[in-house]
């Protein structure tokens, strides 16, 4: 079992940076590949990057977000710069085991409570 517990989520305005965090407890972190998504009104869930044995970025971040993990401290990161309206979504943070597949949402086994990002105009 892993909790995932999400922070860092907040309001922004357009062109500003925010760094989200997800403290993970219960397994062995370095187990697992660890990754974002995000789901704003209306929409499906959005693959926003994962990094395991490797790093994924969807198109739409692709360029100005950074996924990053500390072992050490069971925490993965996202950078998120240059942010846009359009990024607006409730970020999840989410966990799976080493096998193949990493970009679709129903590949992973644990998941945060999301956290709020707003990026006004």
């Amino acid at each position: 079992q892993v909790q995932l517990v999400e922070s860092g989520g907040g309001l922004v305005q357009a062109g500003g940076s925010l760094r989200l965090s997800c403290a993970a407890s219960g397994r062995t972190f370095s187990s697992y590949i660890m990754g974002w998504f995000r789901q704003a009104p209306g929409k499906e869930r959005e693959f926003v990057s994962a990094m395991g044995g490797r790093t994924y970025y969807g198109d739409s971040v692709k360029g100005r977000f950074t996924i990053s993990r500390d072992n050490a401290k069971n925490t993965v990161y996202l950078q998120m710069n240059s942010l846009k309206p359009e990024d607006t979504a409730v970020y999840y943070c989410a966990a799976k085991t080493y096998g193949p597949g990493s970009r679709t949402h129903y590949e992973y086994d644990y998941w945060g409570q999301g956290t709020q990002v707003t990026v006004s105009s």
